[in-house]
């Protein structure tokens, strides 16, 4: 299958026009000016984009990754993907043991299957202190034995682990996790600089959703924030969705790390794609009221509802760039950066990668999506009987 279009940003330049040769699965090849043959299709004014890696989501369509159920799980891939997104990490939130470890298995086999492209650990080896939407009664420190536990009953699945650096055991945690080929990021903490600063030289990679629950910066103890920014070998999570972050705070980590360093996500709960309501985020209710979702009872925010192509949009407008630029980056930041960061397959439109792809129109509005080289609607599904919901 021959595609053109009249823009193609493969996640490193941008190509106008451009064209992908699909066969199969995979990409052959991609050029830049007319076809050197006839098109299977030409997609016109159009935008063609890489398919969407979002490395950190919790459920969507009133699904629930951590009800460690097949039909849950299908319902919130398929919402995620009709939004470009062709890549996905399921996000856990804080959990007992024996729960972490059923839940573990059951997503292990939706990744075997390639439904699911990794599983985030979101806990339990967090700080209570920086809890937001986790039980802070069911965080612990990280064990050996536990964390063998968990990788055997994954058997290979496990894409990133999100710990506190503070907990006692962390960095032999983070060394244990490493060397099981796991990316550890830092992330629901009250660690200092010079602990963060720690984490990072025992393997850390990756900062989870930066500014959100971590100790913010001091002007006499820098924190984590500071340690993570600062830090060539560190990636750092964004939530571009207008409830976490200021755009200013966009700009500003933008300026300070460079566009290569920042992974767009969504942090994205059951309730995306969905009404405002009750929902279930874990074991916590969360209530979600003109679209942002809050621990009930609470003030405090409970993941988003957001799915990758608004965080694109977002990050777009945020920026003080011209937009042209500002799209190539956010484009970058939402497929190859957190492929890269995961260790995942190279996420850019190029010979070899899979054939993921989404076509955006000038508003940059989902309008198609190929994943492995087969389209998919851009609609989400029917809704299901709200399995995340309550009543």
């Amino acid at each position: 299958m021959l595609l053109r279009a009249d823009t193609v940003l493969t996640g490193r330049k941008s190509l106008q026009p451009g064209w992908i040769d699909v066969v199969d699965s995979s990409i052959r090849a991609v050029g830049e000016g007319e076809p050197p043959v006839s098109v299977d299709r030409d997609l016109g004014a159009v935008t063609v984009v890489p398919g969407f890696v979002d490395s950190h989501l919790h459920g969507g369509g009133g699904a629930n990754f951590s009800a460690a159920d097949p039909e849950q799980t299908a319902t919130a891939v398929a919402v995620h993907r009709s939004h470009g997104s062709t890549t996905l990490v399921a996000s856990l939130v804080t959990a007992d043991r024996d729960d972490l470890l059923r839940q573990v298995g059951t997503l292990a086999r939706d990744v075997r299957s390639g439904l699911l492209d990794g599983i985030h650990l979101e806990g339990p080896w967090l700080s209570p202190h920086r809890c937001g939407a986790h039980q802070p009664a069911l965080m612990r420190d990280p064990e050996p034995a536990e964390i063998d536990a968990v990788l055997e009953a994954a058997d290979g699945a496990i894409r990133m682990v999100t710990l506190a650096p503070e907990r006692a055991g962390a960095i032999a945690a983070i060394e244990q996790l490493t060397a099981a080929g796991v990316v550890v990021a830092v992330g629901h903490t009250e660690a200092t600089y010079t602990q963060t600063r720690a984490a990072i030289d025992a393997g850390a990679t990756v900062g989870t959703h930066l500014f959100n629950a971590m100790r913010p910066i001091d002007r006499r103890e820098p924190g984590p924030i500071t340690a993570l920014l600062e830090d060539p070998r560190v990636t750092v999570e964004l939530i571009t969705d207008g409830v976490h972050l200021d755009p200013a705070i966009y700009r500003l980590v933008t300026k300070t790390v460079g566009y290569d360093r920042i992974s767009l996500i969504t942090d994205a709960m059951a309730a995306t794609g969905m009404p405002d309501g009750r929902y279930d985020l874990g074991p916590l209710a969360v209530d979600v009221v003109d679209g942002v979702a809050r621990v009930a009872g609470s003030d405090t925010i409970a993941g988003s509802t957001a799915t990758m192509d608004q965080v694109l949009r977002s990050a777009v407008r945020y920026s003080d760039i011209p937009r042209d630029e500002a799209l190539q980056a956010a484009v970058a930041q939402a497929s190859v950066n957190p492929a890269a960061a995961l260790g995942l397959p190279s996420a850019e439109l190029a010979a070899g990668s899979a054939a993921d792809l989404v076509v955006l129109d000038d508003q940059l509005t989902v309008t198609e999506v190929m994943r492995a080289g087969t389209w998919i609607t851009a609609e989400p599904p029917p809704r299901p009987s709200t399995p995340g919901r309550r009543p």
